[in-house]
């Protein structure tokens, strides 16, 4: 049956996951682009409104000089036609003279059934047709007196976008009404609210990226305390420091305090932890050392008493270890320089293994520094060290390796070693590879459990002085 594939973060997961300086960044960026860019829409569609409210307030002077112009002119006759059709207003205005100058009038004849019949026009507009749609001829019909506007639905003169005005008159003697249409070009006008919408939204992602800038700079200053206070913690870790310092700003300190009391806490836990396991350890040492010292016949019941004293003699021993080494790994901020230890253990190996002449010695690991109590490293390395003692013809040397990844400690020598066999069962708790060596047969097991406890691990291998090579090595990430 094969596995299933692991799910795939969801959105909320991610976002979970995310910094607080970035979701400060996200969410501030999504809100300043919209309240910018929407800013600067919003001000471009005033401005091109104003614009257009402008230049229909033009159109319309247009159409009231217009009317103006007729009365003054006297254009129409009293049977209201017109008195002549090349008849040119706005004499004074270049603009209504020059061919397809962009500003236009016009006054539209209407037949009875609505529709256009004849004009009077600017010479701009040339022979152009007058700008004015149906639908705005049918409104501006609908409404007389009233100025209508709209946009020329159709390519308007010389290809022109144009604003038309228009309102309907009656004149005396007149039944049809009369159609004023003033038209000016709104090129310009739509050029102008097309710079300004380019000049405001540059100025606003100009405006959004500074400030952007200047807020990624605030959210870093003001988050640096919290990248501190874990550099502390991971220090405390590391054996570096037993606390943290107390010149956190006000919205931290809290924090650092809590965690310095739990800081005390823990060491307080311990302490009384190794309190309890040594008073254990005597209680029940004593008792058994009792049973031992009356088994001393040669009946059958001393010999079981023995034997299952001993036996428990060893599991005490072996949990009592265990439980004093889980005490002393769980400790936070335990550190111990390393080879200040090596080379003790060695000098009293080189004294006691001095007439069975075999040598230690030690290579490398000069400030090379073990995350733990210096009691676990003397329990590691020291029975890994008696154990090559034993072993070796004549050589023993510890190789300490100390890099970023992993501190290794290597304890090889020059005896006969082991087949994988004899590795893999050297490591199981109570078993004895050599029944004829004093010894309970923890050594390597306790060793294990210690360095895994230290999130380290023990592997038996091949030395290069061709006998035993047992590995500790405790990463450090």
């Amino acid at each position: 049956m094969s596995d299933s594939a692991p799910d795939s973060p969801t959105l909320m997961d991610r976002w979970t996951r995310l910094s607080l300086a970035r979701r400060i960044m996200l969410a501030a960026a999504i809100w300043g682009l919209v309240v910018l860019v929407g800013g600067a829409l919003a001000l471009s569609a005033v401005y091109r409104a104003q614009t257009l409210s402008l230049l229909e307030e033009d159109l319309e002077q247009t159409l009231v000089g217009l009317t103006r112009e007729m009365t003054r002119e006297e254009a129409f006759l009293e049977d209201g036609r017109v008195t002549d059709a090349q008849r040119e207003f706005f004499l004074g205005d270049v603009r209504f003279r020059t061919q397809y100058s962009g500003r236009y009038w016009a006054i539209v004849g209407v037949s009875s059934d609505g529709e256009i019949n004849g004009d009077i026009r600017s010479r701009s507009l040339w022979d152009e047709p007058v700008p004015l749609d149906e639908d705005q001829l049918a409104r501006t019909l609908s409404h007389p007196g009233t100025t209508e506007f709209g946009d020329f639905r159709f390519v308007g003169p010389a290809g022109q976008r144009v604003r038309v005005a228009s309102r309907a008159i009656l004149i005396q003697n007149r039944e049809t009404p009369l159609i004023l249409v003033a038209a000016a070009d709104r090129a310009a006008n739509d050029a102008a609210a097309t710079r300004f919408r380019s000049l405001l939204l540059g100025t606003m992602i100009a405006l959004f990226g500074g400030v952007f800038a200047a807020m990624v700079a605030a959210i870093s200053f003001s988050l640096r305390p919290l990248r501190r206070i874990g550099d502390d913690i991971a220090e405390v870790r590391e054996g570096m420091r037993q606390k943290l310092s107390e010149d956190y700003p006000a919205e931290v300190r809290p924090l650092a305090d809590e965690l310095n009391k739990l800081l005390d806490h823990n060491r307080q836990v311990v302490e009384r932890a190794r309190t309890h396991v040594g008073n254990l350890a005597h209680a029940l040492k004593t008792p058994l050392a009792v049973l031992r010292n009356e088994a001393t016949g040669d009946t059958q019941l001393d010999d079981v008493v023995r034997r299952q004293s001993e036996s428990m003699q060893t599991n005490v021993e072996h949990y009592l270890k265990r439980a004093q080494m889980v005490a002393r790994a769980q400790t936070l901020g335990a550190r111990t320089e390393l080879r200040p230890v090596v080379d003790g253990i060695a000098r009293m190996l080189n004294r006691l293994y001095d007439a069975r002449g075999v040598n230690v010695s030690v290579d490398g690991g000069v400030g090379a520094v073990f995350r733990g109590e210096k009691q676990d490293l003397e329990e590691m390395v020291g029975n890994l060290m008696e154990n090559a003692c034993k072993w070796a013809g004549s050589e023993v040397l510890v190789r300490v390796r100390d890099t970023a990844a992993a501190l290794t400690i290597d304890v090889e020598d020059d005896g006969k070693g082991l087949t994988p066999e004899e590795r893999a069962g050297a490591l199981k708790r109570g078993v004895r590879l050599d029944e004829t060596t004093p010894g309970s047969g923890l050594g390597l097991s306790i060793v294990k459990e210690l360095a895994e406890l230290h999130r380290g691990s023990l592997e038996l291998g091949d030395a290069g002085l061709g006998g035993l090579k047992a590995s500790l090595r405790f990463p450090k990430t």
